[in-house]
């Protein structure tokens, strides 16, 4: 019977140790990837909603690099157009600015008011209505049209009208990511 050699016995089990710590440490430091420091990506997450609950998430509309965006930040309950339009008013958050997003709504003199009905929404203006651009009836239709209006139509199908100072724009819909105004059939289209 041979006595193996307590030399050679701890020499082959140090060379398995020091190779299965080097196995060990390659694996742990991530094999050649850098470290980085921590990068800031946006809002942080939301809470779990619960299962079989709606979305109560909020959608606004700014402007980016390739147009018109939607920004989704999350809410505790459902928001309807007036809550909407005034974190509209307030502009793109940190998170959103930094996706490049921006708002190119006026400052306007006044509060802006929204009423509702099944499936549509009413903006009242503290200015001539005809004064917005398209780029800013852009962010506002799509902002309303896409909050909680009774009805539960999808946003494509709210008609959005907005007046101001006795002018009325629209009715218009949110089609993607630009509004468009309601194309009602002709009288004569109707009769044949």
């Amino acid at each position: 019977m041979k006595v193996p050699n307590a030399v050679t016995t701890g020499l082959a089990g140090g060379l398995a140790t020091g190779l299965l710590a080097g196995v060990l440490a390659c694996a742990l430091s991530g094999c050649g990837i850098a470290p980085t420091d921590v990068i800031d990506a946006g809002e942080p997450a939301a809470g779990v909603k619960s299962p079989g609950q709606p979305a109560a998430d909020v959608q606004l509309f700014f402007y980016g690099p390739s147009g018109l965006r939607s920004a989704t930040r999350p809410a505790k309950a459902p928001v309807d157009p007036q809550n909407a339009i005034e974190l509209l008013m307030d502009g793109p958050n940190h998170a959103e600015r930094q996706r490049g997003l921006s708002s190119v709504l006026p400052k306007f003199p006044g509060r802006l008011l929204a009423t509702t009905g099944r499936g549509t929404v009413h903006l009242t203006l503290p200015m001539n209505a005809k004064l917005l651009d398209s780029a800013s009836l852009n962010q506002l239709v799509c902002t309303a049209a896409n909050a909680r209006v009774p009805g539960n139509k999808p946003p494509g199908e709210v008609t959005v009208t907005v007046t101001g100072q006795g002018v009325r724009v629209g009715p218009m819909v949110c089609g993607g990511n630009n509004a468009f105004p309601v194309v009602q059939p002709s009288p004569d289209a109707a009769a044949h």
